[in-house]
């Protein structure tokens, strides 16, 4: 009985998934989400962005919002090491794909769960939010967070900085339009 469990556990059609930690967590996300993992290196700050966008980083001449669970979660932002990396990923919103980094304390591993090692998610006690949660992965005697990052980084404030971002380099920011409370003044 344990040689089946053992055989279904590597069987073809299990779900391989990135381990990596955030503020002493380990969550994970579905490898096909990850584009690749980089070296955290310079990050250009984006100046009236939501405070969990890190910024953006040059990848090869790509422009990557790069986002901070830490503080995307309700935590203290995380603090880099020599550690740090980006998680480069593809999420998917409204049909469309966007890549955007996601900063990791550190990356641990690549995991295969199948369906019975993954339950379902407690409605209390996790630091994210339950609808940003495919499940929990049972890793011997501890739970890894599984992560749909599509939910986690589908906001609006993140793809007005994608499509800044991914706006052609010539391109001409047009003015800032005042606001009403001060076309209401006269200013």
């Amino acid at each position: 009985m344990e040689a089946a469990k053992e055989v279904k556990a590597h069987a073809p059609g299990n779900d391989q998934y990135l381990t990596f930690f955030v503020a002493g967590e380990e969550y994970a996300v579905n490898i096909l989400k990850v584009k690749e993992i980089i070296e955290y290196d310079t990050v250009t700050v984006v100046p009236n962005t939501a405070p969990w966008i890190r910024g953006v980083t040059n990848l090869r001449g790509v422009v990557v919002p790069v986002i901070d669970l830490a503080i995307k979660f309700g935590l203290p932002a995380s603090q880099t090491s020599k550690f740090t990396c980006i998680v480069v990923t593809e999420v998917s919103y409204d049909g469309e794909k966007l890549t955007l980094g996601v900063m990791a304390d550190s990356v641990s591993q690549v995991l295969d769960f199948s369906d019975n090692q993954i339950e379902t998610p407690p409605p209390f006690g996790t630091r994210v939010r339950i609808e940003f949660l495919l499940g929990m992965g049972r890793m011997a005697k501890k739970f890894c967070l599984i992560l749909d990052i599509d939910k986690v980084l589908a906001a609006d404030e993140l793809l007005a900085v994608a499509d800044s971002a991914q706006a052609p380099a010539d391109t001409e920011v047009p003015p800032a339009r005042p606001s009403a409370r001060a076309a209401e003044s006269g200013a």
